[in-house]
């Protein structure tokens, strides 16, 4: 299922439902319908960063083991990792849409709302 966000800030944004829980589940909001109001933007941009950040570092620390353990069996090739790698969606990617519209809903003083 999709969900469209929607702010006077900002365009529409889609995303898959499942792909939305975990950045809801983070600002303590439901999938189905919802609310970031105004004066809570800040708060929320505030998680969502932390979390990319952390994911950031998480990221970077399994991809030098995923390096260490490629190097050792050398069943991939350079092009077949890269490959594998690009097929990867990290958080940051998914979360970067609705953090900008974040950003911009603060900067304007206007809410965030999907669902309705």
């Amino acid at each position: 299922m999709l969900l469209t966000f929607k702010s006077k800030a900002a365009a529409d944004i889609l995303m898959y439902e499942d792909h939305a829980k975990r950045l809801l589940d983070l600002l303590g909001k439901d999938t189905k319908r919802g609310i970031i109001t105004a004066a809570e933007t800040g708060a929320a941009i505030e998680k969502l960063e932390a979390e990319i950040e952390r994911e950031r570092l998480l990221e970077a620390e399994l991809a030098a083991q995923r390096e260490a353990a490629a190097e050792d069996e050398d069943r991939f090739d350079a092009e077949e990792r890269k490959r594998q790698a690009a097929k990867h969606v990290t958080f940051s990617a998914r979360a970067f849409p609705l953090l900008d519209m974040l950003r911009a809903a603060n900067a304007q003083g206007r809410d965030i709302v999907w669902g309705v």
